[in-house]
C-alpha cells in the first residue's frame, strides 16, 4: 500500500517539475519564468521527497527526506521573491502583454503622498 502511494506521489510530482520546465522555456519574461520555476519545483519536489517517505518509511532516509522538504518549502519562495524584488529594482522590464505592475503602482503612490 504504502509503495502505491509513493509511486502516486512520485507521479505527481515529475508531472510539476516536467511543466515547471515547461514553463522556463515557453514563458516570456522572467517574471512568469520564476513564477513557474518557483510552484512547480516548490510542489515537484516536495511531491518527489513524500514519495520517498512513503516508499522508505519513517526511518533515516524518511526523517531526512522531511527535513528537505521543510527547507524546500521555506527557501524556495524566499528566493524567488528575493530575486523577482531584485530584477523589478534593477530594472527589468515586465513582458508587453503584462496588464499590470502592482510593484511599480506602490511605489508611485508612496511617492506622491511624501
Amino acid at each position: 500500500m504504502n509503495e502505491t502511494i509513493g509511486l502516486t506521489f512520485l507521479i505527481i510530482g515529475i508531472t510539476f517539475d516536467v511543466i515547471g520546465c515547461i514553463g522556463l522555456v515557453r514563458l516570456p519574461d522572467v517574471y512568469n519564468r520564476l513564477q513557474a520555476a518557483t510552484k512547480c519545483v516548490t510542489l515537484g519536489t516536495s511531491m518527489i521527497l513524500l514519495a520517498v517517505v512513503f516508499y522508505t518509511g519513517i526511518n533515516a532516509i524518511g526523517v531526512k527526506a522531511l527535513l528537505c522538504i521543510w527547507f524546500v518549502l521555506i527557501t524556495s519562495p524566499t528566493g524567488a521573491h528575493a530575486i523577482a524584488r531584485a530584477a523589478h529594482k534593477s530594472g527589468v522590464r515586465l513582458w508587453k502583454g503584462s496588464v499590470m505592475d502592482k510593484y511599480a503602482d506602490d511605489h508611485e503612490g508612496a511617492d506622491s503622498s511624501s
